[in-house]
């Protein structure tokens, strides 16, 4: 069996349920300019993306009368207040798969296209940060995902090897970004009708806690 030392995570979807949140800051963002935007669409198009790339995006697409730099302002504002005042709730089975892993002395990461102030108001509220050896965020790197030097990153800053080391990931922009570093990535995706989009994943499973017992089963720690 295969020796497993780290667990790298993603956050927004994997460990985080934040993507309505974002989905409803955009909303804000648009209802000004008398505009709309489906869930769906959300999901479909721009989940898993940095913020640079969403806010040039939907920009261009819905014609937006302001400057790029100003746009991206204002949707980092209404992360900022947002991150401070709301709590995230945590995906399926993501606090008992954290400690599980904690307790088999694994090395825990997060790996994130999202901002360190962020991540770090984030974990100031829920109180996770203590689980974790690293947090490497989108303010961590030159490029972010889908590029792999996020990951790269992280598995040096660890001093592991890429076998040694696990992804999660919930969309393709992520999973494009570990497989490139040359990781297994398992994709948790509890849409049913995204998994044929996450198909370069070593495996798919629909919560965390499915992953977690196939990982007991092929790896040791």
């Amino acid at each position: 069996m295969q020796k497993l030392k780290a667990i790298l995570f993603d956050l927004d979807g994997t460990l985080i349920d934040s993507e309505y949140f974002h989905y409803q800051c955009w909303i804000e963002i648009l209802e000004t300019y008398s505009l709309s935007m489906s869930y769906k669409e959300w999901v479909d198009t721009y989940a898993g993306y940095p913020l640079p790339k969403n806010c040039k995006t939907i920009k261009e697409k819905y014609n937006l009368d302001i400057e790029l730099p100003e746009l991206m302002a204002w949707r980092e504002r209404l992360s900022e207040t947002g991150f401070s005042t709301r709590d995230i709730n945590l995906m399926p089975f993501a606090l008992e798969t954290i400690q599980f892993f904690k307790q088999k002395g694994l090395k825990l990461a997060v790996v994130t296209a999202s901002p360190r102030p962020d991540v770090d108001l984030i974990f100031a509220r829920n109180g996770l940060s203590s689980y974790f050896d690293l947090m490497v965020t989108r303010t961590d790197v030159t490029l972010t995902k889908p590029d792999p030097e996020c990951y790269n990153f992280c598995c040096k800053q660890l001093g592991l090897e890429k076998h040694e080391c696990l992804a999660f990931e919930d969309t393709i922009n992520g999973l494009n970004a570990a497989k490139a570093a040359d990781l297994v990535c398992y994709a948790i995706q509890s849409d049913v009708s995204q998994h044929p989009k996450l198909a370069i994943a070593d495996k798919i499973f629909t919560n965390l806690q499915l992953a977690n017992q196939h990982i007991e089963k092929i790896f040791t720690f």
